[in-house]
């Protein structure tokens, strides 16, 4: 078996060091209460820290309530939010790991929510994977628009104040951002349709406007849509390129979250099947990519390292072994220790 050329490899992006190129990306975990992170969430990230993840991205955690994908999604709307997120980057930190979290509106997409709310008044039009929990929203006016930028700067501040490594935001599978610059589901007549980059663009600059001048702006995209009607990879260039102009600096590159797959419109599912979206914004953009889609294999993830992106993303894999890397390094270099990186002292013997 070959050795890994590329995943151990330290990265740094303006002041975010990296001790390898392993990302825990984003996955909803649906324990919260009120928004606010509990043991479990504490326990779910700082397992990956000790488990030698070189960044850990807090699943999407919403700017308001109605913001949230669920009930029982995370928040960042109020201060005891905030302080209980300190823990756990706190603990994140301890293990030698770097934490970023991603924040969100879910717009259109809210379940089991009174006031949905989108660009325009269309409804999403497709089955979650709960079950059918979806309202038609109601088109959000342009002051209220205002009073969500403002409040997507409010809670990078707060994550900024709870000791953050990093901010992503979530444009990406259908939530407010995407919902914005996809031509679909933005059919407005003002400012916001006319430029339908425009929302995206006025969110990336007010963030920045508050974040540290060295703390990277992550920005997840769909870089295509799948379902019918859906823009493509070209119109994901140009999503990509006008937000980089805006500020982001690093882009997480995926494709998809928007409603039903179109046949012929999306990869078919495999290893690695989102990877080419990576590599194409990677190289139109010049910024840094994560890629995302099944790279649960390390061959395969350390492969996609040396042409497609700069960090990968593994989410699955993640969750069913806390200790994925600890383990791919294991099973690479059998019972030769030193062939093994960021091994925790307590578990020293497990890897002899």
């Amino acid at each position: 078996m070959a050795k890994f050329r590329y995943l151990q490899k330290p990265f740094t992006l303006k002041g975010l060091s990296l001790k390898n190129r392993i990302v825990m990306p984003p996955m909803c975990q649906y324990q919260a209460v009120d928004g606010v992170p509990n043991d479990w969430h504490f326990v779910h990230y700082t397992s990956r820290a000790i488990g030698g993840v070189g960044l850990v991205i807090v699943e999407m955690t919403n700017i308001a309530p109605n913001g949230r994908i669920s009930p029982k999604c995370l928040g960042l709307w109020n201060d005891n939010q905030r302080d209980e997120f300190a823990k756990i980057v706190a603990s994140v930190h301890k293990y030698d790991a770097k934490i970023a979290i991603q924040i969100a509106h879910a717009g259109r997409k809210a379940e089991d929510c009174d006031d949905v709310v989108a660009p325009s008044a269309i409804h999403y039009g497709d089955l979650d994977f709960k079950g059918q929990n979806l309202k038609t929203p109601r088109a959000l006016s342009t002051t209220e628009i205002d009073e969500i930028v403002d409040g997507f700067v409010k809670s990078v501040q707060r994550a900024i104040d709870a000791g953050f490594d990093a901010i992503e935001l979530h444009g990406a599978h259908g939530y407010l951002i995407h919902q914005f610059h996809a031509p679909k589901s933005n059919q407005r007549d003002d400012e916001y349709g006319q430029d339908r980059f425009l929302f995206g663009e006025k969110v990336i600059k007010a963030v920045k406007a508050v974040m540290p001048s060295d703390m990277p702006l992550i920005m997840r995209i769909s870089a295509q849509e799948y379902g019918e009607n859906g823009y493509d990879s070209d119109y994901g260039v140009e999503i990509a390129k006008r937000y980089v102009a805006a500020g982001v600096d690093m882009l997480h590159i995926s494709g998809g979250g928007d409603g039903v797959l179109a046949v012929g419109h999306y990869p078919e599912f495999s290893a690695g099947y989102q990877v080419f979206l990576a590599s194409k914004i990677k190289h139109a953009t010049n910024v840094p990519t994560i890629a995302v889609g099944m790279l649960d294999n390390p061959q395969l993830a350390d492969n996609v390292l040396a042409r497609d992106a700069d960090l990968v993303a593994v989410g699955r894999g993640l969750l069913r072994d806390p200790h994925w890397w600890l383990n791919a390094q294991y099973n690479q270099v059998g019972a030769d220790f030193d062939g093994v990186n960021d091994v925790p002292d307590s578990y020293e013997r497990g890897y002899f």
